[in-house]
């Protein structure tokens, strides 16, 4: 995969996230030390990149479920939707149709399934 796909992705779920640069800067300090800003910018410009741990911290931080997938390792079906490719609202309410069984009948007459 090319450098430049993969900092383009890093960049694309974080701000799907609604994260700044600095907040993620901050949470992996938490656990990683020290993370400068200029060391994420450089991750989403693709003149560096993160350990493989620090990309599993990023990962669980963007919410991305299918690392190999998200990164280009594996070929994407154009068909399938994944919860990676939903944005953070879609991915609200399909969660909330699971917490919420005594809801799913209705939301099944509404579009005729």
């Amino acid at each position: 995969m090319k450098q430049s796909n993969f900092a383009e992705r890093l960049r694309f779920y974080r701000q799907k996230m609604g994260l700044s640069v600095k907040e993620v800067s901050e949470e992996l300090a938490k656990k990683d030390g020290y993370v400068s800003i200029k060391t994420v910018y450089s991750w989403e410009n693709g003149t560096a990149q993160p350990s493989a741990d620090t990309l599993m911290r990023l990962c669980e931080l963007y919410k991305i479920g299918d690392v190999l997938e998200t990164f280009g390792y594996q070929n994407r079906s154009s068909d399938r939707i994944t919860m990676d490719s939903l944005s953070c609202e879609e991915q609200n309410l399909i969660e909330a149709y699971r917490r919420f069984p005594e809801y799913k009948s209705a939301v099944k007459k509404l579009y005729d399934f």
